[in-house]
């Protein structure tokens, strides 16, 4: 058996100290001969050529070495099949042996495991910008429970200066938002952006080739930035923008106490400013900020009017004289009840205009946990406004011109109570879209049935409601 520290001693006492072989061995107490095979071992090994020697793995028999040729085809006929699958057919054909190898043999013929080596590309100064989105749970000492809190992440990719922003949702209208507050926190923008398959980017992928979303492509042309998206199952190709979460999550989030949203906000800007941009980066060795003062002059100026991110829907006024929207009421004038109106929603604001263009309410987003539920001036009284009969009828004609012939059958064969049903009729307009609305109306015209009930259980049944909620206005029957 070969000492190698007694060897060592051997071996530096004569070539460095000059010790003979005589008193080697008589002050270690071995053999002259053992020493000397140690000093011609040294000199042989010393004086010739290495040689690398390589050791050849051997093959040990196995009891699935007969079985190899089965596994093999049965894995071409079924190339997802599971390693239990593949032993439960092994075991029909007399296979005696443990899953274990099996599972080894299934991992070594799909050649599991293996995987592309990660190239990080670096780009010229202005040339690239990533941004993505990423959720923590994160308990605020205020009420002492955890939320669910979205960070929105910007970075250069020269500089790696980054813009951190707290978000409520991941909304195509807040990427916009979040994206002008980064151009603006930059004071420019990148000839490219690069995102993932987010929705609000990328509507889907056609043969080798990302189709983006029509709305994303407006918002880039006006920027006059190049869109990129990563491919689909390849989140390798995106580490400039993940890898700074991990650290947002190592030296922000860890070791932190925020009081509630607004401190959070406060701290994160703070900590962007005077630990983010002033730290040492691990892969260029220098501060971001020292880097983007370099890149600041390759960025394309900013527009000097910013995308408008509003977002613009219509709504029918209800009945209350509400435009409903996220659970609140926004009151407006009595007489557009029932009014398909245009609704222009900002960050922080709803406009409601009129179907002839001019704007007839203007109200602030309701903050979230608000208790009322009205937004505006909303006077509740005995005498509830509402439409006159003529006008009810008026806006039931504008509907088609088949209305006017249903209208007559109502009133034909609800002498009593025909008010009552056209203004629930109305009301309807609500809930559902004039086109299934007709639909219902015509259907029970042919069935001959003609009583508002009959038809809004026919949209129940057969109709989207606008609605995710359905909203029930009781119509007041009274002149």
């Amino acid at each position: 058996m070969i000492d190698e520290y007694l060897e060592n001693i051997v071996i530096t006492l004569h070539a460095n100290n000059g010790w003979p072989i005589r008193k080697i061995s008589r002050e270690l107490s071995i053999s002259r001969s053992r020493i000397r095979r140690m000093l011609q071992s040294n000199t042989a090994l010393r004086d010739k050529p290495t040689e690398v020697n390589i050791p050849v793995k051997t093959h040990r028999a196995s009891k699935l070495d007969p079985y190899k040729d089965f596994v093999v085809s049965l894995m071409e006929k079924h190339p997802k099949i599971t390693a239990q699958r593949v032993f439960e057919h092994l075991v029909e054909k007399g296979y005696d042996g443990g899953i274990s190898i099996c599972r080894y043999l299934v991992r070594a013929l799909r050649g599991a495991g293996s995987k592309e080596p990660i190239k990080m590309v670096e780009t010229d100064p202005g040339q690239l910008a990533v941004h993505d989105w990423s959720d923590y749970n994160i308990c605020f000492t205020e009420n002492v429970k955890k939320e669910k809190v979205t960070f929105f992440s910007y970075i250069l990719g020269y500089s790696r200066r980054q813009y951190i922003a707290v978000v409520d949702d991941k909304t195509q209208q807040t990427l916009f938002r979040s994206l002008i507050a980064a151009f603006i926190y930059m004071d420019g923008v990148p000839r490219e952006i690069r995102a993932d398959n987010q929705k609000a980017c990328v509507d889907h992928w056609e043969p080798g080739r990302p189709v983006f979303n029509r709305k994303y492509l407006e918002f880039a042309t006006w920027y006059r930035f190049t869109p990129k998206t990563i491919s689909p199952r390849r989140p390798v190709e995106n580490l400039k923008i993940e890898r700074p979460f991990w650290y947002l999550e190592l030296s922000f989030l860890n070791g932190r106490e925020f009081k509630d949203r607004e401190d959070l906000k406060n701290q994160l800007q703070e900590w962007l400013t005077q630990v983010n941009d002033v730290r040492i980066h691990g892969t260029t060795k220098k501060r971001p900020i020292d880097l983007y003062t370099e890149e600041h002059p390759y960025q394309q100026t900013l527009p000097t009017a910013h995308f408008d991110t509003a977002l613009i829907t219509h709504k029918v006024v209800n009945q209350e004289s509400c435009i409903y929207w996220e659970s609140y009421q926004y009151v407006v004038p009595p007489k557009y009840m029932f009014e398909l109106c245009c609704v222009r929603i900002t960050a922080d604001h709803m406009m409601v205009y009129a179907p002839t263009g001019e704007q007839i309410a203007c109200h602030p987003l309701a903050e979230k946990g608000r208790k009322e539920r009205y937004v505006g001036d909303h006077k509740r009284s005995q005498n509830k406004p509402e439409l006159s009969v003529v006008d009810v009828i008026h806006r039931l004609e504008s509907f088609s011109p088949d209305m006017a012939e249903y209208i007559e059958q109502i009133k034909r064969h609800n002498p009593t109570s025909w008010r009552h049903h056209l203004r629930r009729l109305l009301a309807l307009r609500v809930n559902y879209r004039v086109e299934d609305i007709l639909v219902a109306v015509r259907r029970a015209s042919g069935y001959k049935v003609f009583e508002s009930g009959a038809i809004e259980r026919f949209l129940e049944n057969n109709s989207e409601p606008r609605y995710s909620i359905k909203l029930t206005f009781k119509p007041n029957d009274n002149e």
